[in-house]
């Protein structure tokens, strides 16, 4: 069983790309990149990520809540 889930959790992590961003199907993303008439650089990607740097930060930040009762 033990095998199994290792097996499984590293196909999906391996499937991945690593890019700038975190962990997506493909490397590069399909940015749409323009300037607009004052001349103002301007880059609009798509949220095709799996997981971000944020959200893997974000779970290991997270605090286990403290026990609302003392049993002494």
């Amino acid at each position: 069983m033990l095998f199994l889930l290792l097996l499984s959790l590293s196909s999906f992590f391996l499937s991945g790309c690593v890019n700038k961003h975190g962990i997506s199907a493909k490397y590069y993303s399909d940015c749409k990149e323009y300037y607009d008439l004052q001349g103002y650089y301007h880059k609009e990607c798509g949220d095709d990520d799996i997981v971000t740097y944020k959200q893997m930060g974000d779970l290991i930040k997270k605090k286990k809540p403290e026990p609302t009762s003392n049993v002494w």
